[in-house]
């Protein structure tokens, strides 16, 4: 459960804190005192702090700045009342995260705080390589994530803009983070801000900030998020749903690290490397006057592309038992595995929301098994049903000579289907080994000409047990 350390000296305004998010998911734990706050920070090491800028016993920026010097990537909130937010926007310069001004309006609070937490997470949580033990990895050992992971290694350690390309779903922010977790700077702010989800009026402030009076509801000086991650790392997810008027400011601040806020004329410097993500065709953006040439050159320093889960099915299983020890954790499960025939199942379906969908799924199913083990019978109707990649591999898999079931394949909407005709050809092949051999694994390793532990690895990826394929119980001595 993540922990927020408000430290306000007004009983009324920790109270207030701790009623608004009694119901939420989060602990709260409060200080009237600099002393006091600090000593709770130490003990606790809470996520996200709230502090008042004006306390007993000094300056909230006293806080600030021992906080700083433990925790230099923590979110910190300023509160501060109207007289004195001019001191809150010079803290943020130097790095905190936002501020209120009294008194509190809590809708606002909620949505402040929503994106400091995941701004701690997103620093906090390591996205790592597949060779290192995380809690929180890119997943795979297809060649097109090896290699992806190659690029990620060599252009982390280097200044320049990464453009990460993919479909919704496939992992694109991860990416982002890895980069970041492995760059020069890492002990700086990570920030990552989804282009699609913010209002077309307020990208601009939300990205550059603006003056006040700058336009309408513009009450107050805003600090962007160009500003406030000096020295650390941008990431704009969705890129290709940028306003047209906003890629210009990003342009020239690629191009000169500079910019003006909204209704101003002071030139702001800033140092930010830019990582961008799009699942979008930028090319054909451009071409149709809805992104800007210069800025797609400009971001395309490096271009990683994500591949899409269905592009990868040797990855599926391992993804699967990935997400089952994670869950298992979160909910508090005690799930075994898989039915070989789900996996097999699994590595067919097409998955169109790609890994975010899978661990939707995933969620979903363990929640419903009652069993050590997940069945058939515990995936959704709508998997089920629309599973008609499944259906169609087992129908070639049942069909006839091998240039039918090239045929076929070539015909289908499918693609990658080197992938699939390799997968159905072994799947034919090891039934009939082991059912010539009996399902002694060390004939039918010995007949194929692989190791045990490779037709093994091979049987389990393709969903097939020794049982099943010989329709009777194995002695367990023979394998």
């Amino acid at each position: 459960m993540p922990t927020l350390l408000v430290v306000d000296d007004e009983p009324s305004v920790c109270y207030s804190f701790s009623r608004v998010f009694s119901d939420a998911n989060t602990r709260i734990i409060t200080a009237g005192t600099i002393a006091e706050g600090l000593k709770l920070h130490q003990a606790e090491q809470p996520e996200v702090v709230v502090l008042d800028l004006q306390l007993p016993d000094g300056s909230g920026l006293k806080a600030f700045e021992a906080i700083r010097a433990l925790t230099p990537k923590q979110p910190v909130i300023f509160i501060t009342a109207h007289g004195t937010t001019s001191t809150a926007i010079e803290a943020m310069k130097e790095g905190a995260f936002d501020y209120l001004i009294k008194p509190l309006d809590f809708d606002r609070v909620k949505e402040i705080l929503r994106r400091a937490f995941e701004a701690a997470y997103l620093m906090r949580v390591p996205a790592v390589l597949p060779s290192l033990e995380p809690s929180e990895q890119i997943v795979g050992r297809t060649p097109a994530i090896q290699d992806m992971c190659k690029i990620i290694g060599r252009v982390a350690s280097q200044d320049v803009n990464v453009l990460i390309l993919g479909e919704s779903g496939v992992g694109k922010e991860l990416v982002a983070r890895a980069i970041y977790h492995h760059s020069r700077r890492a002990g700086k702010p990570f920030l990552a801000i989804n282009c699609a989800a913010l209002p077309e009026s307020l990208i601009e402030s939300e990205l550059f900030g603006h003056e006040r009076g700058a336009f309408t509801g513009a009450d107050r000086q805003r600090v962007g998020k160009f500003e406030q991650c000096h020295d650390g790392t941008i990431f704009l997810d969705e890129i290709g749903d940028m306003p047209l008027a906003a890629q210009a400011k990003v342009l020239r601040l690629l191009q000169e690290q500079a910019f003006e806020r909204l209704g101003g004329r002071e030139t702001i410097r800033t140092n930010v490397r830019l990582i961008a993500a799009t699942n979008q065709d930028l090319e054909k953006r451009i071409a149709e006057g809805l992104f800007r040439a210069d800025l797609y050159y400009r971001l395309r320093g490096v271009t990683i592309p994500v591949p899409a889960l269905r592009e990868r099915p040797d990855d599926i299983p391992e993804l699967a038992n990935h997400f089952l020890f994670q869950f298992n954790r979160e909910l508090e499960l005690n799930i075994q595995g898989f039915d070989p025939e789900v996996l097999a199942y699994f590595r067919q379906y097409r998955w169109p929301g790609n890994i975010r969908e899978m661990q939707g799924v995933l969620r979903e199913v363990m929640l419903r098994t009652t069993g050590p083990l997940v069945l058939m019978e515990h995936l959704p109707a709508s998997i089920r049903s629309s599973n008609q990649s499944a259906d169609q591999s087992s129908a070639l898999s049942e069909g006839g000579n091998l240039n039918e079931m090239i045929d076929r394949l070539i015909q289908s909407p499918a693609n990658k289907i080197h992938s699939q005709l390799i997968a159905n050809v072994e799947r034919i092949l090891f039934k009939k080994v082991l059912q010539q051999t009996d399902g002694h694994i060390g004939q039918a390793s010995e007949k194929l000409g692989l190791n045990r532990s490779t037709l093994r690895y091979k049987l389990r990826d393709l969903g097939l047990s020794i049982e099943k394929v010989i329709g009777e119980e194995v002695d367990s001595n023979i394998i």
